[in-house]
């Protein structure tokens, strides 16, 4: 019934429910992830009395929460993209520091290497000399199985901090399936919004964003399902899914992600992103092995170059040099569900060839098939794999053995093990290789101006390498070399092969001169193998002989660099794009204390007002039975 008392007393409980959400929305100024609420006043339906529509007072219909999914939305996807990138800038900040610093850092070793080649080189018979060049030899060799043992330790701390984040991840999507289930139930109970659950909800789905990519989806009872990946189901209603971290099929200490839910396991890891979760996943993919196989081939290519020379060069004993490095061979790993037994032999052929890859080989029913591990492209090879025909690609040499089912697979690892099984070969200072094993002269009878190179080595495993030979001319324009019974045409400055070396004649001789090839068993100052040695670092040899070990080092060490700026200079401008996407957030569902103070005030005196009118209405009410009684 429309009357002043029942009107007044509306608006009391109307106010009094307004000054509770008030002091609701002071209590909670501060905490994490509140949305402050909102009264909404709606007038009661008023009666007609007297042939008049009078009203009947007001009542607060519901508690709204100051909230706008788009914002919620923007902030979420800006503050995970700012995880993901703030997480790789950090370390990748520890890779680059570990390969850049001016003293330490592979640039500064590998020169301290190259200048104690040249110190050798411009004393061949210094015993100090040769000890340390072989005392840098290796040190080079323990920096970057430093380097080796670094990358590895921060894998294992990648790995370790893979599986934190997926109990992390588990956590939260039960919270959130748990608040799904009480946030329907209250729906349900009363048609009102919980707004507190509401909130703890999204806070923790905030949460779940900072350490992966979210999409979420409102269904028709309120609740939220969340997905991850490629749209794998986390949390489905009141049902969450378990992510897991699981262990690499071709290699049980590294970590890949699953989600196991009703429906069965599925590996989501080359489909996460976003996050501190995807921040450690890209990293290890696009830097992290990259970097560990970039320093394997360094290392083979190091290898390759200075064994090759070093055995073409003599040492102080009058012996040829041997091999100088030891490096580890090439990684093959079985599938663990591989059905069969096979098994592959795996060598490399060409240190230009080799890349930063990985590689999958694949039974399939047509055949063998290569493909990049990382991107899954084909990598085309030929061959058919056996003994006496290989598979061949990228600078590899392939034999398979054993029996393979359909869909076996074997995983190729180039240069990951390289560094690991390094060594320096020569411990005595003796059998460096300095010379060159043999030495080229003139006739002392010469007639013509010609001259001829001190010569160098072809091929160190000729037997007849350092047995003596004469070149002799049989006119201006022909020559002969002993053993062999040809007449060639002489060129000034053209090569003259035989027996494992090479030599050049300019001028102009005559005939019946005749020019020495032969032993250099006596040339124990001899320089000329290890001013090879030392001008290998500027030699072509990587990447398909276009780039030298020096340029590959700056190149791989500045890439690194480039990397972490780029990646540092995203995570700045990621952080920016969160802070201001969080503050339109909170500009609409933060609580201003100074506009609760105003409307604490206003409802105050509102309820004031209205306890006055309740205090009118008693006192005509006193004032009929007054009149009443006569």
């Amino acid at each position: 019934m429309a009357d002043l008392l029942n009107t007044s007393i509306s608006g009391l409980l109307a106010f009094q429910r307004a000054l509770d959400v008030t002091s609701h929305n002071i209590t909670n100024a501060n905490t994490p992830g509140y949305s402050r609420q909102l009264p909404d006043f709606q007038t009661r339906t008023p009666q007609f009395l007297g042939g008049n529509w009078v009203g009947s007072g007001a009542d607060v219909a519901a508690v709204n929460r100051a909230y706008d999914s788009f914002l919620s939305d923007q902030a979420r996807s800006a503050s995970s993209a700012y995880n993901q990138s703030n997480t790789y800038a950090s370390q990748a900040a520890r890779v680059s520091n570990l390969f850049g610093d001016s003293t330490t850092g592979l640039s500064a070793t590998m020169q301290k290497f190259v200048n104690a080649l040249q110190s050798v080189a411009n004393a061949p018979n210094s015993t100090a000399a040769r000890q340390t060049m072989l005392s840098e030899a290796g040190s080079l060799v323990d920096r970057l199985k430093s380097y080796d043992s670094s990358l590895k330790s921060l894998d294992s701390q990648v790995n370790a901090s893979i599986s934190t984040e997926a109990d992390t991840i588990t956590s939260l999507a039960r919270g959130i399936a748990d608040l799904n289930k009480q946030i329907a139930s209250g729906y349900a109970q009363s048609g009102q919004a919980p707004n507190d659950l509401l909130d703890q909800r999204d806070r923790l789905i905030d949460q779940l964003s900072t350490h992966v990519n979210v999409n979420v989806v409102k269904t028709d009872d309120n609740q939220m399902n969340v997905f991850i990946g490629n749209g794998q189901p986390l949390v489905v209603g009141s049902d969450p899914a378990k992510v897991v971290a699981t262990s690499d099929p071709y290699d049980p200490t590294r970590k890949r992600l699953a989600v196991q839910s009703s429906v069965g396991t599925i590996d989501i890891t080359s489909s996460l992103s976003g996050g501190t979760l995807g921040g450690l996943l890209s990293f290890r993919t696009e830097m992290l092995d990259p970097a560990r196989n970039t320093i394997g081939k360094i290392s083979v290519a190091l290898a390759d170059v200075m064994n090759e020379q070093h055995n073409a060069g003599m040492d102080l004993n009058g012996n040829m040099g041997g091999d100088f490095f030891a490096v580890g061979d090439v990684v093959v790993r079985p599938h663990a569900n591989n059905t069969g037994n096979s098994s592959a032999t795996v060598t490399r052929t060409s240190t230009g060839a080799l890349t930063n890859s990985d590689y999958i080989l694949t039974n399939t029913a047509g055949g063998w098939s290569l493909r990049n591990a990382a991107t899954g492209a084909t990598v085309p090879m030929s061959g058919t794999g056996t003994a006496g025909d290989p598979f061949v690609a990228d600078g590899l040499s392939i034999v398979v053995s054993g029996t393979a089912g359909v869909g076996d697979s074997l995983k190729i690892m180039p240069t990951a093990g390289a560094v690991s099984s390094m060594q320096v070969l020569v411990t005595d200072p003796a059998e460096v290789a300095a010379a060159a094993p043999i030495r080229a002269q003139a006739g002392t009878g010469n007639q013509g101006s010609a001259t001829i190179t001190a010569g160098e080595v072809l091929n160190p495993t000729n037997p007849a390498l350092r047995t003596a030979a004469t070149i002799t001319f049989t006119s201006a324009t022909t020559y002969t070399v002993s053993g062999d019974p040809t007449v060639y045409t002489y060129t000034a400055g053209s090569n003259i092969d035989a027996n494992g070396w090479r030599v050049q004649v300019s001028g102009t001789p005559a005939a019946g001169d005749t020019f020495t090839v032969g032993d250099n068993s006596t040339g124990t100052g001899d320089n000329r193998n290890m001013l090879l040695l030392a001008g290998l670092m500027n030699e072509p040899v990587m990447n398909n002989g276009t780039t030298s070990l020096s340029q590959g080092i700056g190149q791989f060490v500045g890439d690194i660099g480039v990397k972490t700026n780029a990646a540092q200079v995203t995570a700045a401008a990621q952080k920016v794009v969160a802070e201001e996407a969080t503050e339109s957030m909170q500009a609409v569902s933060g609580v201003n204390l100074d506009e609760e103070a105003a409307n604490l005030l206003r409802f105050q005196q509102a309820y004031m007002a209205i306890s006055q009118m309740i205090r009118v209405a008693d006192s005509c009410f006193q004032s009929v039975l007054q009149a009443t009684r006569g």
